[in-house]
């Protein structure tokens, strides 16, 4: 150890070695070295120097042998050193300089010319560019501005630096002396005005870059200016007059003057390239000049930050192109990005302001997403007040993500955050509370608390921006109620506990509204890293307040579902770390009990997902706890069933049972449950009390069903036992006597109501599910064979008659019942899609049921439609289906409902919904023949119209109108060389009637025979095109709003020439798209909840602080 402490120790000072003779340097040595050193640096010198004037004249002799165009084009970095040789060569030859330079500019535009020096300097600027155009119509003309060539890549940009540093060059000398720039002034604008579009584009990249050289010059001369002036002031302190004076006051004058004149030159170069190039008809020419003008406004504001040139940025806020319309709201963000300017842009804003709203919403995502920055920015300055954002809260629950963000930010910094800047600054945000921000945005919320769906879609898009809602503590104590700045109502409470689950599912990089890619996350190391940390962060704030927020709300249905699933979303590993067990416990014991508290679908749905999630995450003696806890609550359900049984048997209330059944549907959804004679039980019951309310029996079906399914898995396929044979057969046969039994009675009821559809749908869902899970091919040749079942036709047809009956209700009724429990699994579409499987699954006869599914393509809304259309793509891929007899048949079953409905007599209006729809069904099917599939498939289509004549004539002429109804589409995807025999068919069957004994019955038939005239007239081939697709509109469905009148603020030059765009095309939000709109079911599923999103039209918060998983039962059961 003193070993150790010794070494450690820093060693004493000792007395410095005593010095060697080698170690010093004489004085003589020490002067040669000197001398060497200097020596070797003055030989360096010289040939550094040596070496950079070298390069400095190869540049120069290199580009003393290029033409200055070949300079722009080719060796952007020659272009210093030729604009130096053309100022000096300027004092002693302007005019040959003067040519070089128009040459250069004739050739950049792609003319190949031969004008000479000397005509260049007689003629007249206007005979000089007529001579041009002649070139470009004559095909003389190299467009090098659009070229592709790798060689011209830089082209663009090496012409801009030539003018740039030419006009940077020319300040100290030819700049001021009227020759030069008023010449190449003169001939750009007069080549901007020319036809030929390359003339245009080079032309106004010239003159705009022109501008912007000139602003640069200005403002050095501005401040020259200004230092001149205080020198003078300073100077006439001292003597009023003298040579200093006087030479002062002509700097003064001089600058002034050089000021004037480039003021002048900007001035004529907007009036006569800007004011009709900003219209061109080229997109790229007028949004390079809305770009030049916003940054001619910021950087030189002196002269261009008036309403006369403002006007031009507002007025291209209309143009039809989008990239021109981002383009100005860009110029005018970083306009209103600095503060001097607002003052100035009072009477531009008052006018445009309408349409940056308008803007927002527009088709293009770009421009809406730049819209709403500037909207932000106007609310920052306080030049919108909150009545004009009503509109723009609609679009919280926009499609488009980058929508929502956008409009998130704008909320979160209006709103929220209150950023608005004052005479006195911006206001003091991040000092104030998270309890500030979070009452703020449970005021906004408070519009939501209907709709837990769009209240995901506001908390998603303000997320990112809101640090406050990943404040995990604060929120905690807001909802135990340990913060007294905030009281919380009932409302809020509902919404805060929403936005806890929310934005704790975001943190841990769950979504938390549905994806319009569908793709799967994927995430980096890091992220991964982050959302772990996030997760930490939640069972930290959570696990020792969790059994505490439990039992306060516990009572609360709103509230106890989304505090229960924020189990799901803890680190449970970190209890056993943290010796936190006894919470653990008490949170799991919290779950259990809410689960017999509550009957809604959500809370029971979100306690068995949660013990279920400790029952695979937790470790240990924690994993022992949740498993007992979860036997213990399986033990319990199923004991309060059959007592509940017991108890409606003996004459008491339905509601146990009801509430009981719920509890055992979505515990069998997860896992089977075991019980000694339950099944047995819940068959009694419905046999013998056939009066019990709907619902209950709806629910006694699916727990009986999810019973059989589970039975069934748990059947080895190999090596069965008789005995569970024999009890799953019992089984099955239990329930498809009560099923049968319901599809029987259930057609005649006249009992109306939702627990009927419900009891309806479920019997529906239900037969189809038991149908495909023991179809009889499946299980022929193994052990499980008897278990194997086939439907009779009749069954099938009772089947589709109650199913036929869940497809006519009404779409008001079903939007009644949208907000019921189990909606998803007991509505029209569900059942249509059960009965798509069963031909999918080739379970029954597809000549019966194929038809009369087909028959229902357009009668019952987008999404049936959509679920049919898919059934016919699968169908039409299997080539044991006879699609021409599909689809003969489905229209003919579509006519005879329309032909029922004559009969009957009914209303003019429903045989007129019958009729259209039977037209309507034939253009669909119909158009599954389209481009080569005309050719390829026209025996189908030759089938279909050879099956339809003879029945159409079956019994004439009551059936005539199916000629016009059902055939005539599929005629028009013939080829005229097929005509003439169904012509000659069809004329052949009507010779020896009497046609003037009913002639309007008649009138059909002739409608179809002078179709086919017409057809057979055209003498069309049909040609192996490509299959047409509608083209659909880029961007987002447009909203119809009142546009306010273009340009009526200020006064300026309406017209127009042949190759400016018109001032009307330019209006509007649209793009160079058409304005059709998309069918229903192409519209977005959040489009439908747009109409609950306009009472966020109202929405003012306040500008102050607050004060204060059965196999093959999920078809099934959702």
């Amino acid at each position: 150890m003193a070993e150790t402490l010794a070494s450690m120790r820093r060693p004493k000072r000792g007395r410095p070695p005593r010095p060697r003779e080698s170690d010093f340097v004489t004085g003589e040595e020490l002067e040669d070295d000197e001398e060497e050193g200097y020596a070797e640096a003055e030989r360096l010198a010289p040939q550094r120097a040596k070496r950079k004037r070298e390069a400095s004249a190869a540049a120069a002799a290199a580009a003393e042998d290029l033409t200055l165009i070949d300079i722009v084009k080719h060796n952007g970095r020659l272009i210093s050193h030729a604009v130096k040789r053309l100022v000096e060569d300027y004092e002693s030859d302007p005019k040959s300089v003067i040519f070089q330079i128009l040459t250069m500019l004739f050739e950049a535009c792609g003319a190949r010319h031969d004008i000479a020096a000397k005509d260049l300097d007689m003629a007249d600027v206007d005979d000089i560019v007529f001579k041009l155009v002649d070139l470009s119509k004559n095909g003389l003309v190299e467009d090098n501005y659009n070229s592709k060539r790798k060689d011209l890549k830089n082209f663009k940009e090496n012409l801009v630096s030539f003018w740039d540093t030419l006009v940077l060059e020319c300040q100290n000398g030819p700049l001021f002396d009227d020759i030069l720039l008023q010449k190449i002034k003169d001939y750009v604008i007069a080549l901007s005005c020319t036809p030929p579009r390359v003339y245009r584009q080079v032309a106004s990249l010239i003159g705009l870059q022109l501008v912007t050289s000139f602003i640069s010059v200005a403002k050095t001369l501005s401040a020259q200016r200004e230092t001149t002036q205080r020198q003078l002031n300073a100077e006439k302190k001292k003597q009023s007059d003298g040579p200093a004076v006087e030479s002062l006051n002509k700097r003064l004058s001089v600058t002034h003057e050089n000021i004037t004149y480039l003021e002048e030159l900007m001035r004529k170069i907007f009036s006569g390239l800007f004011m009709h190039r900003y219209r061109d008809v080229d997109p790229d020419i007028r949004m390079s000049c809305i770009k030049s003008l916003g940054i001619w406004v910021v950087s030189y504001p002196s002269l261009f930050l008036q309403d006369i040139y403002l006007k031009y940025l507002g007025w291209t806020l209309n143009d039809k192109n989008a990239g021109v319309r981002r383009t100005s709201i860009l110029a005018l963000q970083s306009l209103y990005d600095v503060d001097a300017n607002i003052p100035s842009l009072g009477l531009f804003t008052e006018r445009f302001y309408s349409r940056m709203i308008q803007l927002a919403d527009d088709i293009d995502i770009s421009v809406a997403v730049s819209a709403i920055g500037l909207i932000k920015q106007l609310l920052r300055h306080q030049l919108l007040s909150d009545d004009d954002l009503g509109p723009l809260y609609d679009l919280l629950i926009d499609e488009p993500p980058m929508i929502r963000r956008a409009i998130g930010e704008l909320v979160y910094d209006h709103l929220i955050a209150q950023n608005i800047k004052t005479s006195s600054g911006a206001r003091d945000v991040e000092n104030e509370s998270s309890e500030v921000h979070i009452g703020r945005m449970l005021q906004i919320l408070r519009e939501f608390s209907d709709d837990p769906v769009l209240s995901s879609y506001v908390i998603d898009d303000i997320w990112d921006d809101m640090k406050a809602m990943k404040d995990w503590k604060c929120i905690i104590s807001m909802l135990l109620d340990e913060t007294p700045l905030y009281e919380l109502t009932d409302m809020d409470g509902t919404n805060l506990v929403r936005m806890l689950r929310a934005s704790a599912r975001k943190a841990v990089g769950e979504k938390i509204v549905p994806a319009t890619d569908n793709k799967k996350l994927s995430y980096t190391k890091s992220q991964k890293e982050i959302l772990e940390n996030s997760k930490s962060e939640i069972t930290n704030a959570l696990m020792k307040r969790y059994p505490q927020l439990l039992r306060k709300y516990i009572p609360d249905r709103a509230k106890i579902s989304p505090l229960i699933d924020m189990m799901m979303l803890l680190k449970l590993e970190m209890y056993s770390l943290k010796r936190q067990e006894q919470n653990f416990k008490a949170a799991i014991d919290c779950i259990v009990d809410a689960f017999f508290k509550h009957g809604d679908k959500d809370t029971l749905r979100s306690c068995i997902k949660a013990i279920a999630f400790c029952c695979n995450k937790c470790q240990a003696d924690l994993l022992d706890y949740a498993e007992n806890k979860l036997k213990n609550l399986e033990d319990e359900l199923v004991l309060k069933v059959k007592t509940a049984i017991k108890e409606v048997e003996a004459g008491d209330d339905e509601y146990s049972l009801l509430v009981n059944l719920k509890r055992l549907h979505e515990l069998q959804l997860s896992k089977p449950v075991k019980n000694d004679g339950l099944f047995e039980d819940m068959y009694r019951i419905l046999s013998h009390l056939r009066e019990m309310d709907n619902e209950v029996k709806s629910f006694l079906l699916i727990n009986m069903y999810l019973e059989v399914a589970w039975s069934l898995h748990a059947i080895g396929v190999e090596n069965p036992s008789e005995t569970s044979i024999d009890g799953l057969l019992s089984k099955q046969s239990s329930l498809f006597e009560q099923l049968y039994y319901f599809l029987v009675v259930l057609p005649t009821c006249q009992k109306e109501g939702r627990s009927t559809t419900v009891l309806s749908c479920r019997v529906c869902i239900i037969t189809a599910e038991m149908w495909c899970l023991f179809k009889k091919s499946k299980y022929s040749s193994t052990r499980l064979e008897s278990l194997g079942y086939l439907p009779q036709l009749d069954v099938v047809q009772k089947f589709w008659k109650l199913a036929e009956q869940q497809l006519n209700i009404s779409d008001e009724t079903e939007d009644e019942d949208a907000n019921e429990e189990y909606i998803e699994d007991t509505n029209r579409d569900a059942v249509m899609i059960a009965a798509a499987k069963l031909l999918l699954a080739d379970t029954v006869s597809k000549d019966y049921l194929g038809p009369e599914i087909v028959s229902h393509y357009v009668s019952h809304g987008a999404s049936t439609t959509e679920i049919i259309k898919h059934l016919i793509t699968v169908l039409k891929k299997n080539e044991n289906i006879d699609i021409a007899a599909l689809f003969f048949e489905a229209l003919r079953r579509a006519y005879e409902r329309y032909m029922a409905h004559v009969h009957d007599g009914e209303n003019q209006n429903l045989i007129g919904k019958c009729y259209s729809e039977c037209q309507d069904l034939a253009n669909r099917l119909a158009g599954n023949y389209v481009g080569a599939a005309r050719n390829k498939n026209k025996s189908e289509i030759l089938k279909i119209i050879q099956c339809g004549i003879p029945y159409a004539f079956a019994d004439p002429p009551k059936q005539l109108s199916f000629l016009e109804a059902a055939l005539m589409p599929f005629v028009s995807k013939l080829a005229s060389s097929d005509i003439p025999d169904i012509l000659t068919d069809v004329q052949k069957r009507a010779q020896e009637m009497n046609m003037n004994e009913d002639p309007s019955a008649w009138r059909p038939y002739f409608t179809f025979v002078e179709h086919l005239r017409e057809k057979h007239a055209k003498n069309e081939v049909l040609h192996e095109e490509k299959e047409e697709k509608p083209v659909k509109r880029r961007g987002r469905p447009r909203k119809v709003r009142d546009e306010p009148p273009a340009r009526n603020l200020f006064d300026g030059n309406n017209s127009s020439d042949e190759e400016s765009a018109s001032g009307s095309d330019q209006r509007g939000h649209g793009g160079d798209d058409d304005d059709d709109d998309d069918d229903a079911f192409d519209q977005p599923l959040i489009n439908t909840f747009r109409p609950s999103a306009s009472k966020l039209r109202s929405l003012k918060v306040s500008q102050q602080g607050s004060q204060k998983k059965a196999p093959m039962a999920s078809g099934s059961s959702g």
